[in-house]
């Protein structure tokens, strides 16, 4: 176990270089650059602003000069926010995204198994049927509509709840219910139905008729036994669901005024703010990776018969 996990520490290495590099000549490949606008800037004044930043050097130099500066942790200056560097905006906004994200996956996990284990001990009553009605729903209707809808309902008509803000900025905790709610709903629905499906599946093996057989409780079957097996699908699913709840946060963060990074990868994309840019798809990447290491590590944990060399 131990060599596995250092080999697969190893590995994230190489996978981070691919993607640092195919980000890196994606965005100066396309057309278009951070200082074009509306109004064009004079020649002598743009190869200035180039020079300035390396820019008009060949592209493969600017590539190993990133490349130098991401091993020392420089994510470099960013070329449309002159106040501060890209480290500076991306770790003043990630905390926040993260404690959004944080909130929708727990709130994905923990209704979602409670909704998949209802309906499936309950199958073919009216539980399941609501329970897998909901999880249409969320899989169906995208978060841009949920949001406003949900923002019109209790905002608006009800009045119970903010339509949109932050605690951070001096705003109520209420902030975050509707965002997290928001986002979490798509989540909510897959682990519904994946929980759902795969205890039907558990409850219908021979180890739980051999229990049952026996005289065993049934809430004994189904949490000792029923649920451990059951959650192997679930626990696949949260590595790069976690990354996705973070960079889903994009369209919710901007429905609900939240400053997270989803606002600034928007932002950069329409600047053509390159370095901005590739350092969020960096941070997206290294959450993702990590995630993905961590659920193969839980996976384990979970079924004692996958054993890695």
């Amino acid at each position: 176990m131990t060599k596995y996990i250092v080999r697969r520490l190893l590995g994230i290495i190489p996978t981070l270089l691919v993607i640092i590099t195919i980000s890196f000549f994606i965005v100066r490949v396309a057309p278009g650059g951070p200082f074009d606008g509306e109004r064009a800037l004079p020649e002598v004044v743009k190869r200035n602003i180039e020079a300035k930043y390396h820019m008009n050097d060949p592209l493969l130099v600017q590539y190993g000069r990133y490349m130098f500066d991401i091993f020392r942790g420089d994510l470099g200056p960013s070329f449309r926010y002159k106040d501060h560097d890209v480290n500076f905006y991306i770790f003043q906004s990630l905390p926040n995204s993260m404690i959004l994200g944080s909130i929708a996956i727990s709130l994905s996990i923990v209704f979602g198994i409670i909704s998949g284990m209802l309906a499936a001990v309950k199958q073919n009553t009216w539980v399941d049927y609501l329970s897998m009605a909901l999880a249409v729903v969320g899989i169906s209707i995208p978060l841009f509509v949920i949001g406003p809808v949900l923002q019109y309902v209790f905002a608006i008509k009800l009045q119970w709840l903010p339509t949109s803000g932050w605690f951070k900025t001096g705003d109520s905790l209420k902030t975050l219910i509707l965002p997290a709610i928001t986002l979490a709903f798509a989540d909510f629905a897959t682990i519904a139905r994946l929980t759902r499906s795969s205890m039907l599946e558990t409850l219908r093996s021979d180890y739980i008729r051999t229990a049952k057989a026996k005289g065993m409780k049934k809430t004994s079957i189904i949490f000792k036994h029923s649920m451990k097996g059951s959650m192997l699908p679930v626990v696949s699913y949260l590595g790069p669901a976690f990354a996705s709840i973070i960079t889903g946060s994009v369209v919710v963060e901007q429905v609900f005024r939240i400053p997270g990074l989803g606002r600034f990868f928007v932002q950069s994309s329409f600047n053509r703010d390159y370095t901005l840019i590739v350092g969020v798809v960096i941070v997206y990447s290294v959450i993702l990776v990590i995630m993905n290491f961590l659920v193969d590590i839980v996976y384990s944990m979970l079924d004692p018969r996958i054993t890695y060399a």
